[in-house]
């Protein structure tokens, strides 16, 4: 094999606890409008019969716990805490049964967005990209494998900015549930392990700025945290 021109960088991979294993991220794909209170906080509409998706790239991904820039290119930084799904078997045209069979674990993550961008860009019905595509946008906690995990029911979903409560929810107000929308993925990819889901915010999004901290957090999962320099 020839040399590379330059060197790769190192591939994401995300703690789990109790193990000594890591898991190492494929791809991100992430689900919108998945909280009835948030779509109506972005003023659209919600139509039960099909969720739909954008994704993140991989490269813009980070752990909890950074510090990082505030990105350039917005006045409106919006914070979006989610749970997180990571898909543990390879799935292609799942049931919604083979799709819960093949989760290996969940977690808590943030989808940081231009909201400003965002709503632009579909206003002129564009591409989301400059809008959610974000460097340093996707942010994940570790892992909790499946079955260290209640059932997806009560559990509490919920986000503070420099300690002040903003987002708070209850994973049952999920619209499509993680199987129903792992279900669903598998029949547009040849899902893998490795790949994850963000399932969706709930209502409370808002601006950030320099010097803010995030904290988020879902009942019985390690805590996602962010700060702005």
């Amino acid at each position: 094999m020839a040399p590379l021109l330059f060197e790769c960088p190192p591939r994401l991979t995300l703690p789990i606890k109790d193990q000594e294993v890591r898991y190492p991220v494929n791809r991100i794909f992430c689900v919108g409008r998945n909280f009835a209170a948030h779509a109506a906080e972005m003023g659209v509409s919600v139509e039960r019969d099909k969720p739909f998706y954008f994704t993140k790239s991989v490269a813009h991904a980070i752990l909890t716990g950074a510090s990082v820039e505030f990105p350039t290119g917005t006045t409106n930084y919006h914070h979006e805490v989610e749970l997180v799904a990571a898909i543990g078997k390879p799935l292609h045209r799942a049931s919604c049964e083979e799709s819960r069979a093949a989760i290996f674990g969940y977690g808590c993550g943030l989808d940081m967005t231009r909201r400003d961008l965002q709503i632009e860009f579909r206003k002129k019905q564009l591409p989301w990209d400059l809008g959610k595509d974000v460097e340093n946008s996707a942010v994940f906690s570790a892992l909790v494998a499946k079955e260290d995990f209640d059932d997806i029911a009560e559990q509490r979903i919920w986000l503070t900015v420099n300690g002040e409560l903003k987002q708070d929810a209850k994973l049952n107000d999920l619209i499509w549930t993680i199987d129903e929308l792992v279900s669903d993925l598998s029949h547009y990819y040849h899902l893998r392990p490795g790949d994850l889901l963000m399932s969706g915010t709930p209502a409370g999004v808002g601006p950030v700025q320099p010097g803010d901290t995030i904290v988020g957090g879902v009942d019985g999962l390690a805590c996602v945290e962010l700060t702005f320099n």
